[in-house]
């Protein structure tokens, strides 16, 4: 495969598989600079799995993974300083505050610890956290500890983002300053995964959406490619169809016959 100047990353033939069992079934995969990849599918399709082998925290994998045009099977593991990452269930070191734990990470990328201080504190001001900088984080409620998360996954300034459910516990106010922020680091030239079960906010972000189902991808595309090859309107109608999900106005009925008390008809 041909990579053109802008590929940040390419995937060729990914398998992986656990107990005899593939998770990955030869996932194809090119992404360019500058674009929000919508990376979604069911529990268990392989998004997580994908993921990790990209980070370097899994290795035990068949295929071909270039990331800044560097094989990361050669195990040269600089490229991952270009990385930032949220993962769905952080386990941040709560007995830290804000601030050392910011210092922590940023230290771990290369950074000074006066410069990460610095830089930490400028942005946990713009995400009115500059009070609270020197608090534990087991006392955050998780939308601000989700804030210090994406601090930390930016404090590098990373050319690659991988963020699973990053707006996970913030408020309409911050997620509409999150999505913009995604919105100018993209038009910066910075390539972002957005990994959601929100389907609406998916739609909206990104500029480019891969479903991935039983370990392969069946959609790679716009929104408005992925609109063609379904009958519905919306990403959440589109991504029911394309994994086979049609039951949900069914299993609601029952679920709520149920809460009714109609007990014969669940």
């Amino acid at each position: 495969m041909h990579l053109s100047q802008d590929t940040i990353l390419s995937i060729q033939d990914l398998t992986m598989s656990y107990g005899g069992k593939n998770v990955l079934n030869g996932i194809n995969l090119e992404v360019s600079k500058g674009q929000i990849i919508g990376y979604i599918g069911p529990n268990g399709a392989g998004k997580s799995t994908t993921v990790k082998i990209m980070l370097g925290l899994i290795d035990d994998f068949e295929g071909k993974v270039v990331i800044f045009g560097q094989d990361i099977s050669k195990g040269d593991a600089s490229y991952k300083r270009r990385i930032g990452y949220v993962p769905e269930n952080a386990e941040a070191y709560d007995n830290l505050s804000a601030m050392e734990y910011l210092i922590f990470t940023g230290e771990l990328y290369g950074l000074s610890q006066k410069f990460a201080q610095e830089k930490a504190e400028r942005l946990l001001q713009q995400f009115d956290l500059i009070d609270v900088r020197h608090s534990r984080l087991s006392s955050f409620s998780k939308g601000m500890k989700q804030k210090v998360l994406i601090i930390s996954s930016l404090l590098h300034d990373p050319d690659l983002l991988f963020w699973d459910e990053p707006l996970s516990g913030l408020d309409a106010n911050s997620m509409m300053v999150i999505q913009e922020i995604l919105s100018q680091l993209a038009a910066e030239g910075k390539t972002i995964f957005y990994s959601s079960h929100i389907m609406d906010l998916v739609e909206k972000i990104s500029n480019r959406i891969v479903l991935l189902v039983d370990g392969k991808v069946v959609a790679d595309g716009s929104f408005e490619e992925l609109q063609e090859l379904s009958a519905e309107g919306s990403l959440s109608g589109i991504f029911n169809q394309l994994t086979g999900f049609t039951e949900h106005r069914k299993k609601a009925a029952q679920f709520v016959s149920v809460v009714r008390g109609d007990m014969d008809d669940a």
